[in-house]
């Protein structure tokens, strides 16, 4: 195997040592001694392929249910860390994720911050939320966004828990330092809309006269699992079946075609019964769920075995093959849009076996 020139590194002499130690006291150092760390040949994700297993996650976030109460915490949420990057609240290198609770009764109170969250809801009969002004129930594989800068508060008015996962792009937030974040003056925002008034107004194919763009996040906030579902089996019925990736859907952006958020992209597919996938790789390091069905994922040498609910992580530039024992569907999110945006986001599919 050929060593790209930025692996190797000048030898180390006493000269040179000399002169290293005379530039660390000036606050600089030389490029030549990590230059393929910092501009490597390729991507080298500290993260790893990692499993979250829902009927291990959820007991725990009961329990943290009954020793923290939602004013104390917040945010009642168990973040998602992956073991490679231990004590850093990063599941990938940019993006954030973590299982949020609100039991029978509970708020979430107002607040909004500067990084972008979505919402992917994998329990909820009477849970709800509120983003600037206007509610929407939530129900199990719905897909919501809460903008930068949003008013947001969460809510339960059922019987039982509510339970879903939030990623959000604060890593980035942070990386740039324009991290903001502030309470509402109410714990429960007034309501200025009625339920159902952004898809009404932007979820059919048909937009106000007047429309004009107030941010460039989506303005429809909820993507229900319902509709998605019909999609995938419309498409599934008329378009086949794709060698790596199924049927698999992004989400989108009514007024631009773009993504839902600036910076994170989520998508959803479904696995057939039986479909046996095709090696790929892509850039940009990718965070599953799965919504229906089991099944496992390959990523580099390793397998993970997934049923509903659990949560996975694929690191940048392994290889990803999928396999589903039944109908599976998992829902994603990755930072491909800023990636897309930079130029840098890079896939290679399939890719030969062996």
């Amino acid at each position: 195997m050929s060593v790209s020139a930025l692996d190797v590194k000048p030898a180390r002499t006493p000269e040179r040592e000399e002169f290293y130690q005379r530039l660390l006291v000036k606050n600089a150092s030389p490029l030549w001694e990590v230059l393929s760390e910092v501009v490597p040949p390729q991507p080298r994700p500290h993260c790893v392929p990692f499993l979250w297993a829902y009927d291990v996650m959820r007991p725990m976030l009961m329990e943290a249910g009954g020793i923290i109460t939602a004013d104390e915490a917040e945010r009642r949420v168990l973040m998602l860390e992956n073991p490679g990057t231990i004590g850093t609240a990063h599941i990938t290198g940019s993006l954030y994720a973590g299982l949020q609770l609100v039991l029978p009764g509970e708020v979430a109170r107002t607040h909004r911050h500067a990084p972008s969250a979505l919402r992917f809801v994998m329990e909820s009969s009477g849970g709800y939320t509120a983003v600037n002004g206007e509610r929407t129930v939530m129900q199990p594989g719905d897909f919501i966004v809460t903008p930068s800068m949003t008013w947001h508060d969460h809510g339960n008015s059922g019987i039982g828990p509510v339970i879903w996962m939030d990623v959000l792009d604060l890593h980035l937030i942070n990386f740039m330092d324009a991290g903001f974040a502030e309470h509402h003056t109410q714990e429960i925002q007034p309501l200025t809309h009625p339920d159902g008034d952004a898809y009404a107004r932007y979820g059919a194919n048909l937009f106000p006269v007047d429309y004009q763009p107030e941010r460039p996040s989506t303005p429809v906030f909820s993507y229900p699992y319902s509709r998605s579902r019909e999609v995938l089996e419309a498409m599934h019925k008329n378009s086949g079946v794709h060698v790596c990736h199924g049927v698999k859907m992004r989400f989108v952006n009514p007024a631009t075609g773009g993504p839902p958020m600036p910076s994170i992209q989520t998508f959803i597919q479904l696995l057939p019964k039986g479909f046996r996938g095709a090696e790929h790789r892509f850039t940009d390091s990718t965070i599953y769920c799965a919504v229906e069905g089991s099944g496992r994922t390959h990523i580099g040498h390793t397998t993970l075995e997934w049923k509903q609910h659990d949560i996975f992580m694929a690191p940048s530039w392994m290889t990803v093959s999928h396999e589903a024992d039944n109908d599976a569907v998992l829902f994603s999110a990755s930072d491909r849009p800023l990636q897309q945006y930079l130029g840098v986001w890079r896939e290679e599919a399939p890719v030969r076996k062996g």
